[in-house]
């Protein structure tokens, strides 16, 4: 379908981090596909500027992470957020899209929506998982909701949000197999040797909590199996500093890091220890065997489950997916450098283990992959203001 226009189609956009900057190039690229001088405005990252987004900010003003960590950085989100509404508000864009960050988008998009502007949440927020009072603000907030998962649109029809199940677009993106052999020569390694990731994070809260465990536990692995190799993928080179600092308190450890390699790393490797988030998804559709941790401030977490009325038992999104434990995940205290490292030292030895986990990756693999990105700009456009006319 295309959308013909009177003038050129503007679109605000407001992504944060890395998985954000992702979807966002993605859907960018889409929309251009269907509305060629569609022009994109607003908060972004390298990659949507590359499918050319004008940027306002960049996605790092907005990288915060927990509850508790947020609270400093409060009074530079408001008004941010408020220069933000005051700039469109002025000057109405077709359409609006959040992508993720509901903290942040949710209240933009609420005072946007008041002002006529349509708008679109890309990426659902967890009200399925904690705080599930957040789906009246999340209905008077926009007009349609974007999700990456299908039990999340089953979720927002219980409670009649308008919301449209578009796949992920890394499932779109990877190949259903995987080209390990291809992923090793880049990196410099043999079919013969046994190679590890480890992906602590992509924000620097992350690597701060679980970065030194995942180098000690890559410690404790290397003396058990001093042959093993490990690949250590990173968004920018400030991060791989911080976790070069972090791997320096251990000597004789042959860690290898690399800038924006994570699929990369990932494909390349026997099996990966994993922070929670999306990581996890593309280690998934890696076809790579992956044990989990979690970490976030103890009063984060105290208010999550005492505020916030936390209802998961599970962190992982191949187990939210399917909906068992198909990895196994270590939270908080439970993440240990020991208790990693013995859990990825055993999921390397159990080969029937690593067989049955990637035939239930290429199941969810199939699950998503559903052209997300051409899906989500049909969503986008059949709100903006040229196609109501």
């Amino acid at each position: 379908m295309r959308f013909a226009l009177t003038n050129a189609m503007r679109i605000g956009i407001v992504a944060a981090e890395a998985s954000g900057d992702a979807l966002g190039g993605a859907l960018i690229e889409a929309v251009r596909r269907r509305v060629p001088d569609a022009r994109f405005e607003g908060v972004c990252g390298p990659r949507m500027q590359r499918a050319g987004c004008e940027r306002w900010r960049g996605v790092e003003s907005l990288s915060v992470m927990g509850l508790t960590e947020v609270l400093a950085h409060l009074p530079r989100l408001w008004r941010l957020r408020r220069e933000l509404a005051g700039r469109w508000i002025a000057r109405p864009p077709s359409v609006f899209v959040g992508i993720d960050a509901p903290d942040f988008n949710l209240g933009l998009e609420r005072r946007l929506h008041r002002a006529g502007i349509p708008t679109a949440h890309y990426v659902s927020p967890s009200v399925w998982a904690w705080r599930q009072g957040r789906t009246r603000v999340v209905d008077a907030a926009c007009d349609r909701v974007l999700c990456l998962f299908p039990f999340e649109r089953s979720f927002y029809e219980s409670v009649g949000v308008d919301a449209c199940y578009v796949g992920h677009p890394l499932a779109d993106q990877m190949p259903m197999v995987p080209d390990r052999a291809g992923a090793r020569n880049a990196l410099g390694l043999t079919d013969t040797d046994q190679v590890v990731a480890l992906l602590p994070g992509s924000r620097g809260g992350e690597i701060a909590r679980l970065g030194a465990d995942f180098a000690a536990a890559a410690a404790k692995m290397g003396r058990v199996r001093p042959s093993l190799k490990f690949v250590v993928p990173m968004v920018s080179n400030a991060l791989a500093e911080k976790f070069a600092a972090q791997v320096s308190a251990h000597h004789g450890l042959d860690i290898r890091i690399v800038v924006d390699g994570a699929q990369q790393c990932l494909t390349a490797s026997d099996a990966a220890l994993v922070a929670s988030g999306t990581a996890t998804l593309e280690a998934a559709l890696a076809k790579t065997p992956m044990v989990v941790a979690y970490r976030i401030s103890r009063m984060s977490r105290w208010l999550a489950v005492n505020i916030g009325g936390l209802k998961l038992k599970r962190y992982a999104l191949p187990n939210l997916i399917a909906d068992r434990e198909l990895v196994r995940e270590f939270m908080m205290d439970a993440a240990t450098p020991t208790a990693l490292a013995e859990a990825m030292l055993g999921l390397l030895d159990d080969r029937d283990r690593q067989r049955q986990v990637v035939d239930e990756y290429a199941k969810i693999h199939r699950l998503l992959r559903c052209g997300a990105s051409e899906r989500a700009a049909a969503a986008v456009l059949e709100l903006s203001r040229d196609a109501r006319g």
